[in-house]
């Protein structure tokens, strides 16, 4: 329970530099200063005396520092509260970290404050609790910035019970100074928690949840992330009084969980989830658990990594791996389906009650103006075997609800898989995928054409006519010139960066054209490898063959846009519409209404049902008390990446009537290791070998959440990918359950380890992200790995220095990571789209690499060459398991699981069901409400 130290026996020290005489000057610490401690000595916040709050400003000695802290360390006997703000000197022998002051010099420590120095200070005081807070970095060449080599160093310093300190930034990252903004960017977070509160927060704002929310704000603005550290019980000691907390019985009580759902508001708009505007109601994620983190909170489960304003160079023999939506997931991130900690028993219980059975005899037909097949109406995990609730029925609003902000509603710009789901409102391509349930999801059919492509040219040419009949909102009609203009905004990284580049990648290699807003010709549309003969036909002429093109143009960058309605970087606040919605509002980072499109034609449409009136989002900032509003009815289902995580997964799988209306699908991505061939003594066959064998996958799908979390993966191809077999068990994973406590297992990983000359096991390092669940999972291969000799100590990274480092070979080798936790998804479920990144040797890079394993085979290299260029997608599908045969073989990588999400299907919806084509989600085209 938190508690708020007696102000009276509790003293804070307020340290700033603001104006150096060798360095960048921070006026905007001189700004914190006199806010925070107006803050803290304030009523209604923490209510210090201010003669025990001592203000120390622009110290030009280290005396002036440590005398102050140390009178106060004296003094006080409940807390002692110590924060700085300035730059930051590191040390280049050691890394300790000097604190600026007035006269400090870049490179010369010694004219800083060493933070141990001051680190013993505060420990020497008569107070066992000591909460430090430090908003310091390296040095500020850049303007607006404070560079911050050594801060992980400074928190590995803290090793004291009841000691919490709060670090600006993490590891080497830039803490900022935002230009034009009166404070820091981690202060300035803080200060407006202290002031504005935490609504929905509790009546004392805990250091955890100061830490939560801080985290959370920064990281919806794309700012530096903070970390923390802290002993025993620190966490829970209170900063100060929530001001916008509202005591039990006052105000609506929450409804209950599970109650149906009363009528819809009145439109335009419902009442956000907080009902008291504050700086945290556009968070892009969710906040971490007070108390449940070791390290940084866990991110949404496929987070975002920003792209490269230019193309990657291209591949050998396709589409090169930049910006797959792996990197969001994994890189970006990860997949978070890990449960709290409390919950992993209750769910691992809950597994065995799989609720009731679902009529699966069949699929629902694709065209919407058809009569839905009747189907169940309920049932776990019902929607990935057919459709739910399934109706004709039009009208209403259909209300979703995100715990994360959308990248870019610009076709163009859009990388996240739930925008690309959620964007065929508003947004028609040439070919889509159709609309039925699980596998047959994938199937490609036409859309703006009349039929899929007519290939010839060996391959080469790719030539659609359009339907007639296809307009835009204003009535006109969509050309094919619209087509090639959307396509071509692809190549303007400049304007619209962000989307996926394989269209680039494909139809023009060599990056010659420079986009829509660079060209020359007069009716911007230069782009030579497409042809527009007429209105109503438009023709692709590859360099050289890819099977995987038609799904490279089912994405939404393959999407028209009308050239007198590109708005271009503003195109996202609101893209012209091809499908059956249309833009009536956006407030970004809030929330978003869509409308009928009177324009659309349904008869050019035989995909999208087009059900409800209105479709509205709302954007939350928490992820719990949006469970408790989808399961109130309050909305019909979450936008997203995870699904439902935490507590609200606990409570709906503990309630039957809740349980029925969850869906579990694989959503693509398979959780790995690699295993580095440079890093020795991994760079041995059978060593590798030895580490598959032992891997005990069972503890580790414990670790990351038990059966909901995903199936055990005997080999590295999902399946939802052509060329899977669920049979193909190379290293009898699935024989023995995932356990390797067979004799069989034990002696096959022992005799791998004689063949590679280490029979009593080696020594190595798990690589892994900072973040509690894969943490959980490092550790939990480490275990297993220990039984057959085989020593792995997990070394944690910060998540946003992550994909850097496992990028660089080099780093890689110089730092012995010999096993190395990864994710991975593909932007279309081929060999192609997920293999090819990951295991073709021509596309290992210095930086930036995904090959991590470092796999260089040229039998693979050729078999991904004959895959790419191959028409039928069953004799591709072929190829691919040969290449997941001979990345069995080499034991480049250790599988661990095909990872599944879990979805709520709110009372209100019909025709649901999930499709691999998106990620395992709802096919959000085919949704209607009854109600």
């Amino acid at each position: 329970m938190a508690v708020l130290p007696d102000p009276a026996a509790t003293r804070a020290v307020l340290i700033g530099t603001s104006r150096y005489a060798h360095l960048q000057q921070l006026p905007a610490v001189a700004n914190n200063l006199s806010a925070l401690v107006a803050l803290l000595c304030a009523p209604h916040s923490w209510g210090l005396a201010p003669e025990h709050c001592t203000v120390v400003e622009d110290p030009a000695t280290a005396v002036e520092v440590l005398d102050a802290v140390r009178t106060a360390a004296e003094e006080a006997t409940d807390t002692l509260l110590v924060y700085f703000a300035g730059h930051g000197l590191v040390e280049p022998r050691r890394g300790e970290l000097f604190l600026g002051l007035t006269g400090s010099l870049q490179h010369r420590s010694y004219t800083g404050l060493p933070y141990g120095t001051l680190r013993d200070v505060v420990l020497d005081g008569r107070t066992g609790r000591q909460v430090m807070l430090l908003d310091c970095c390296f040095s500020g060449r850049v303007l607006g910035f404070m560079s911050a080599p050594g801060t992980e160093t400074v928190i590995d310093q803290v090793e004291v019970e009841g000691t919490y300190l709060l670090a600006a930034v993490p590891d080497t990252s830039f803490a900022l100074a935002p230009p034009g903004e009166p404070y820091t960017a981690f202060t300035g977070e803080l200060l407006r928690l202290l002031r504005e509160g935490a609504p929905g927060g509790p009546e004392l704002l805990d250091l955890d949840t100061v830490y939560a929310r801080v985290y959370s704000a920064l990281r919806a603005k794309g700012r530096p992330l903070p970390q923390k550290r802290d002993r025993n019980t620190a966490g829970g000691l209170a900063l100060a009084r929530n001001v916008a907390w509202t005591p039990r019985g006052f105000g609506p009580p929450p409804p209950p969980y599970g109650r149906e759902p009363g009528p819809a508001p009145t439109p335009p708009y419902e009442p956000p989830l907080t009902p008291t505007p504050s700086v945290y109601e556009d968070e892009t994620g969710p906040a971490p658990a007070p108390g449940a983190l070791t390290a940084l909170p866990p991110k949404p489960a496929w987070s975002p990594v920003s792209l490269p304003s230019t193309a990657p160079a291209p591949s050998p023999g396709g589409a090169p791996p930049g910006g797959r939506r792996a990197l969001r997931y994994g890189l970006a991130g990860g997949l978070a389906l890990a449960l709290i900690a409390a919950g992993i028993p209750l769910v691992m219980s809950w597994v065995k009650d799989s609720g009731s059975s679902p009529d699966d005899s069949g699929q629902p037909r694709s065209t919407s103006s058809s009569t839905p097949k009747t189907g169940p109406t309920s049932g776990y995990d019902a929607a990935t075997k057919d459709t739910v609730n399934a109706s004709p029925k039009r009208g209403g609003t259909l209300k979703f609800v995100s715990s994360t902000t959308p990248d870019s509603w610009d076709p163009q710009r859009s990388y996240y898989g739930f925008v690309w789901n959620f964007s065929r409102y508003y947004a028609r391509q040439l070919v889509t995928y159709a609309s039925k349930a699980g596998k047959g999801g994938a199937e490609l059919i036409p859309d703006l054409a009349e039929k899929r492509a007519e290939v010839t040219d060996g391959g080469k040419t790719y030539t659609y006519t359009l339907r007639d009949g296809i307009t835009w909102q204003d009535g006109s009609k969509i050309t094919s010139e619209d087509i090639k203009y959307g396509i071509e905004r692809i190549w303007a990284t400049d304007v619209v960066p962000g989307g996926p580049v394989y269209l680039q990648q494909v139809l023009d290699p060599d990056h010659t054209y420079k986009g829509p807003y660079k060209d020359t010709s007069e009716d911007k549309l230069g782009l030579r490898a497409i042809e527009t003969p007429n209105d109503r036909t438009i023709v692709f002429r590859l360099p050289k063959p890819n099977g995987d093109f038609e799904r490279m143009l089912a994405m939404p960058a393959g999407s028209p846009v009308k050239r007198a309605k590109d708005t271009k970087a503003r195109y996202q606040d609101g893209p012209f519409s091809s499908g059956p919605y249309e833009f009536r509002s956006h407030r970004p980072g809030k929330s978003l209404e869509l409308v009928r499109n009177a324009q659309w034609n349904r008869a050019s449409d035989p995909i999208r049902a087009a059900l409800p009136d209105r479709i509205t989002v709302d954007i939350a900032s928490d992820e719990q008390a949006t469970a408790r509003a989808l399961f109130s009815g309050r909305y019909d289902l979450a936008m997203g990446f995870t699904g439902l995580t935490g507590e609200g997964l606990v409570k709906a799988r503990k309630d039957s009537g809740l349980k029925a209306r969850l869906d579990n699908p694989y959503n693509g991505i398979l959780l790995y290791a690699a295993l580095p061939r440079s890093v020795t003594p991994l760079d041995n066959v059978h060593c590798r070998k030895a580490v598959i064998y032992a891997a005990d996958r069972e503890n580790v799908r414990t670790a990351a959440g038990g059966p909901l979390s995903g199936d055990i993966a005997p080999h590295m191809l999902p399946p939802a990918v052509a060329g899977s077999d669920p049979s193909y068990d190379p290293y009898g994973t699935l024989k023995d359950d995932g356990k390797p406590n067979a004799t069989e297992a034990k002696t096959k990983a022992k005799e791998e380890l004689a063949a590679c000359e280490k029979p009593n096991g080696f020594t190595t390092t798990i690589a892994t992200r900072n973040r509690p669940g894969d943490v959980d999972i490092a550790m939990a291969l480490s275990e297993s790995l220990k039984r057959v000799g085989i020593r792995a100590r997990v070394e944690q990274i910060d998540l946003a220095n992550y994909a850097e480092t496992m990028g660089s070979p080099a780093t890689v080798k110089k730092k012995g990571y010999g096993i190395v936790v990864q994710r991975w998804g593909a932007d279309f479920p081929t060999g192609q789209g997920f293999l090819q990144p990951i295991a073709d040797g021509r596309l290992i890079q210095n930086s930036g690499n995904f090959n991590i394993s470092e796999l260089n085979d040229p039998t693979v290299d050729d078999l991904f060459d004959a895959a790419i260029a191959e028409e039928d997608p069953a004799k591709a599908g072929r190829d691919y398991a040969r290449i997941n045969q001979k990345i069995s073989d080499s034991a480049a990588y250790l599988p661990l699981l095909f990872q599944r999400s879990t979805l709520w299907r709110g009372s209100r919806l019909t025709n649901v069901r999930t499709s691999e084509a998106w990620d395992g989600n709802y096919d959000y085209a085919s949704l209607g409400v009854d109600g």
